[in-house]
């Protein structure tokens, strides 16, 4: 009989015994650690960040390489719980979370406490602590999540506090005395060189203390090991390779979904399997959508375009995108972001490099996006498409998603779409 608990993890992060993969990446933040030295973690949406960050502070996990739990304080801590953002209230909130880990020793707990009663709390404050924690011979390793949130900016806090609150974080792990008795693994997004204040002639990079490590989708055997004991057919095992691809989210949410249909004894085809997983899932790849740069948003439209002409058989001699490959070859930088997110893939061939999505559900969510939008969204794009292609290109572009709007009803489901593919 299945256990009645569902093993996979939606909405959460993953509990480290359910923990799958990333060993150079755990090994590296270790070897980091054990040097004093931090790391900058980034990687696109359901990458298992915060999954790998809730990893780093089992106890347990620490002891099996080695170390001796008790002379480590870990704080974990998620930059989106501070609305808005303000280096006050970051200090304050790590002091607070220091001052959870002391409270059986009084003489800690309360010089934390005396600090926190001031009206304002600031990065020396924070050295303060640290002094003591060196005082204990212990060592600090600060989780920082959700880093790329100190980037943005609101109304109280502007770039010139951005790039002091970035100094000061730097000045603290390389000129203090303190900074011996401090390791930041932090995570975001992007690379912190990509959405940061640009540099400045005569200063260091605000982020070169950092090791940057990539998080990027799960190696084939990883997700054999993610999905292993699920008995399926190889069609579903296609189905799901072709929804979900590598990503970590995903797959979790593909495991509960058939756990759950195999515990309730529910049909698990991949029709049925494709129109649930949307529904739990839709969310998600919106969500990528909106966090892309407006260039990247042209792209994924060019490339989810270029594949379309094939399930489209009747507008075969209206749709003409030319040589988009030329467009493709000029932003190589941008489309290996977009492959180290997860988002595409690329298939590298004699001439040309021919990039897909990695899941056909995102481009079945981005073709939905030219499907409804009009004529005003598509001038709207312009400017963004000219910086792609030149006015010849544009136009045959245009002509091209007007085909599409023209032939709205040729563009199928999203359970025939995922069928098609795997069949």
């Amino acid at each position: 009989m299945i256990n009645p608990k569902n093993p996979f993890t939606v909405g959460k992060t993953v509990p480290p015994e359910r923990f799958v993969g990333r060993k150079y990446e755990i090994n590296s933040t270790f070897a980091q650690i054990a040097n004093g030295g931090h790391v900058a973690i980034w990687g696109g949406s359901g990458m298992g960040k915060s999954s790998l960050l809730e990893y780093l502070k089992s106890p347990e996990v620490w002891q099996k390489r080695g170390f001796d739990p008790s002379q480590v304080v870990i704080v974990y801590f998620r930059c989106l719980s501070i609305e808005p953002f303000l280096p006050s209230k970051f200090w304050r909130e790590i002091l607070n979370l220091l001052a959870e880990k002391f409270q059986k020793d009084d003489s800690f707990y309360s010089e934390i406490n005396t600090l926190l009663a001031k009206p304002e709390v600031n990065k020396d404050d924070f050295r303060q602590v640290l002094r003591l924690i060196g005082e204990q011979n212990k060592h600090l390793v600060l989780l920082v999540d959700d880093y790329h949130v100190v980037m943005h900016q609101n109304s109280q806090y502007q770039a010139e506090n951005i790039e002091e609150f970035l100094g000061e974080c730097r000045s603290l792990v390389h000129y203090s005395e303190e900074s011996k008795y401090l390791s930041m693994i932090v995570t975001s997004l992007r690379r912190l060189n990509d959405i940061g204040p640009t540099l400045t002639p005569g200063k260091s990079p605000w982020y070169n203390h950092y090791l940057f490590i990539p998080l990027k989708p799960f190696t084939e055997q990883e997700v054999v090991n993610v999905l292993s004991g699920l008995p399926m057919t190889p069609e579903l095992r296609d189905g799901i390779r072709q929804i979900a691809d590598s990503n970590p989210t995903l797959l979790q949410n593909a495991g509960f979904i058939l756990y759950n249909k195999l515990q309730s004894e529910e049909p698990r085809d991949v029709k049925t399997f494709a129109k649930d997983f949307l529904a739990a899932t839709e969310h998600f790849f919106q969500d990528i959508w909106q966090l892309s740069t407006e260039e990247e948003k042209a792209i994924l439209m060019l490339i989810a375009l270029s594949s379309l002409k094939g399930r489209l058989p009747r507008t075969k001699k209206r749709y003409d995108l030319g040589n988009i490959d030329i467009i493709f070859s000029q932003k190589e930088q941008e489309l290996n972001d977009l492959e180290e997110r997860g988002i595409i893939l690329s298939h590298k061939t004699e001439d040309k490099t021919i990039y897909s999505f990695a899941s056909s559900l995102m481009e079945w969510w981005v073709i939905q996006k030219i499907k409804n939008s009009n004529d005003e969204e598509l001038k709207n794009r312009e400017k963004t498409f000219l910086n792609l292609m030149n006015h010849k290109q544009l136009e045959r572009i245009k002509k091209v998603i007007r085909v599409l709007w023209e032939n709205r009803e040729d563009v199928t489901s999203v359970v025939e779409w995922i069928y098609e593919l795997v069949l």
